[in-house]
């Protein structure tokens, strides 16, 4: 059997509901941690993470986010997508079998365990840390629920604060901006919790990042 270190990239594309973002899907892991995720909104932002880095010095890009096998490129307003999506595909194709650093270090907090807080994991999921149980039971539905699907369309949404039956969340890689955003958030997110918190969910807000 070949092994997975030894098998080429390939990369190939899929639309996103946001039109200013692409995403770039790898045939291999590109974070191996479950569920990390890294996003990068400028060049400064890059340190530890080369392959970001070399994609804004391409000039047109505004906002990455990398997550498991796939990087969301949003592209500035001057771009055009078929002029560039060829050239993104092809330069981030090289770039990974080229064996360059993808990512060297991603932010970490700590989650409590089944929603005990006796006892902590690490995790790179982005979630602002709970507070209380209810806002682990959140996380816990954001999770299970509704990130599988935003992250299929190359977003990613997080935990951010919850107060007075009040969620607020932060929609990012595709799904912020995206013109479809407000019927996720509503249709979506915020029935979901509803459904399973009634007694607790008054109303969900994005926080723009």
């Amino acid at each position: 059997m070949e092994n997975s270190s030894t098998i080429q990239y390939t990369v190939y594309i899929e639309a996103t509901p946001n039109p200013a973002s692409m995403k770039f899907v790898a045939n291999k892991l590109l974070i191996n941690e479950k569920g990390a995720t890294a996003e990068y909104s400028n060049i400064n932002d890059t340190t530890t993470a080369p392959i970001a880095k070399r994609l804004f010095e391409l000039g047109f890009v505004k906002n990455i986010f990398i997550a498991s096998n796939y990087i969301t490129v949003t592209k500035t307003d001057e771009a055009d997508w078929n002029d560039i999506t060829l050239e993104l595909r092809v330069f981030i194709t090289e770039y990974l079998n080229a064996g360059n650093l993808i990512i060297t270090a991603l932010p970490e907090q700590q989650i409590p365990i089944d929603n005990s807080f006796t006892e902590t994991k690490v995790i790179n999921t982005q979630h602002q840390a709970p507070q209380s149980e209810i806002e682990a039971k959140i996380i816990e539905l954001l999770d299970k629920h509704i990130r599988p699907a935003v992250s299929n369309d190359g977003g990613l949404i997080t935990f951010k604060d919850f107060k007075d039956g009040i969620v607020t969340v932060q929609m990012r890689g595709a799904c912020s901006g995206c013109p479809s955003g407000k019927t996720t958030l509503k249709q979506g997110v915020e029935k979901i919790l509803k459904q399973h918190l009634p007694d607790a969910i008054k109303e969900v807000v994005n926080e723009t990042v």
